[in-house]
């Protein structure tokens, strides 16, 4: 009997050279490379859902969408398409500074749907501009208002263990308050992200190691994100409330 043959593995930067790249209007760079189960018109789309301030700071970044990002030991190999042996190991991305440049590189067959797929990359750029431009104050105003008022739950994990630190009254009740904002403004830019790309039902962010954030301070952060970065044209941002029968 026959076996499949393995997938090829290549290292980043052999990916880096042999993948052209484009440029989407916002300016934000990508490729893909291998078999990725994403079609061309929706990853041009996913990318082209930045707002171009936010796209300005990830300047000297590219985004490569490959089937599989996988570690082996201290080494990190692309997969040409996905497979069964490689994917125990394979990780959701990987971030590599090559050349002048920080490569990404997305492991596209580790998700079920496009969602999934634009909810990492996306994920992956509310970080990235966090961590080059810090956080809005105007954000960080209305965030901490809604913990000091008690809002129930948070969007992340990291935003809710940095939380209970940061009202914990602690010595480093300040440093952890500042990682609670850094966190917060993150995955509020990603969740808008993900709802200018596809229409998104909020209660499917639902995670099991912590409540989400209650529906209306959700959409108060959305809200103020869309004010600091307004969506490009061709996108738009709302949000609908739907009574439960």
């Amino acid at each position: 009997m026959s076996q499949a043959a393995s997938a090829i593995t290549r290292s980043p930067a052999e990916v880096v050279q042999s993948s052209p790249v484009s440029q989407a209007a916002n300016g934000i760079c990508y490729a893909r490379a291998g078999e990725v189960n994403l079609a061309e018109s929706d990853l041009d789309r996913m990318v082209a859902a930045v707002p171009v301030p936010i796209a300005a700071a990830l300047a000297r970044k590219a985004y490569y969408f490959v089937p599989l990002t996988v570690n082996q030991g201290d080494d990190t190999v692309i997969a040409d398409r996905y497979d069964v042996a490689l994917s125990d190991n394979a990780i959701c991305h990987r971030n590599l500074n090559i050349g002048d440049a920080q490569c990404v590189f997305i492991s596209t067959r580790l998700m079920d749907d496009k969602f999934s797929i634009a909810f990492e990359f996306y994920i992956n750029v509310g970080h990235a501009l966090v961590e080059r431009a810090g956080v809005s104050q105007t954000f960080a105003d209305l965030a901490w208002q809604q913990v000091e008022a008690g809002a129930r739950g948070e969007t992340s994990l990291d935003a809710w263990e940095a939380r209970k630190l940061a009202t914990a009254n602690g010595p480093d009740a300040e440093k952890y308050k500042n990682e609670y904002l850094a966190a917060s403004f993150a995955d509020a830019i990603s969740i808008y992200l993900l709802s200018i790309y596809l229409d998104v039902d909020y209660h499917d962010l639902r995670e099991r190691d912590y409540p989400l954030l209650a529906p209306p301070a959700m959409a108060e952060r959305l809200r103020k994100v869309a004010e600091i970065f307004p969506p490009n044209p061709g996108f738009e941002f709302n949000i609908y409330y739907r009574r439960r029968g």
